[in-house]
């Protein structure tokens, strides 16, 4: 239906908009032989070599395949060319580099979703290969936990503060000197 509206189509913009050329003369020139349309229109942009042989352009890194050319590029300008069929190469004074691409935005593919679904049934396997350990090496297991004051082993550091210097321990049937201090607070 397109394709029948758009002679019509043409005819009335062309009489709306359309103006007679001020020299009637064709003055285009025919494509030689050597001249290649991919090269001419082409999109050239300048990047310079990082000393991993690397370059970013457009979110991907493209890594340079180390080559003696490539290595004595490091912190020099090189050309990326992209063409207009998508294609794109990494040149340097006419000479085409060979590179790597490492997209910095990769897409998941759908057969990798599928297969995340079923993660449970992994994680539990891993759940029960966890069980199975010895106690030492369980997490949260009690044997892997400190104790919770100097009382219960003495010579390590009480949680949550840093060992006093010269301190001894209190006797069991007298306070501590700070306990005091800090009931009187709390009352206010």
């Amino acid at each position: 239906m397109a394709n029948a509206w758009l002679p019509g189509f043409i005819t009335a913009y062309n009489a709306r908009f359309g103006r007679d050329p001020a020299n009637a003369k064709d003055l285009h020139r025919p494509l030689a032989r050597a001249d290649d349309l991919d090269e001419i229109l082409a999109w050239r942009e300048e990047r310079t070599v990082t000393r991993n042989l690397t370059l970013h352009h457009d979110r991907m890194m493209l890594i340079l395949e180390p080559t003696s050319l490539a290595r004595d590029l490091v912190r020099k300008k090189v050309e990326v060319v992209n063409y207009p069929d998508g294609r794109f190469a990494v040149q340097f004074n006419g000479a085409t580099l060979g590179f790597k691409v490492f997209d910095k935005i990769q897409t998941v593919q759908p057969g990798a979703i599928v297969d995340n679904k079923r993660l449970s049934a992994v994680l539990e396997q891993v759940k029960a290969q966890q069980a199975a350990y010895p106690a030492r090496q369980q997490r949260g297991h009690g044997a892997r936990q400190r104790p919770p004051n100097n009382l219960e082993a003495p010579g390590l550091p009480s949680k949550g503060r840093a060992p006093r210097h010269g301190a001894t321990a209190a006797p069991a049937d007298r306070p501590q000197a700070g306990h005091h201090r800090a009931v009187a607070r709390v009352g206010f």
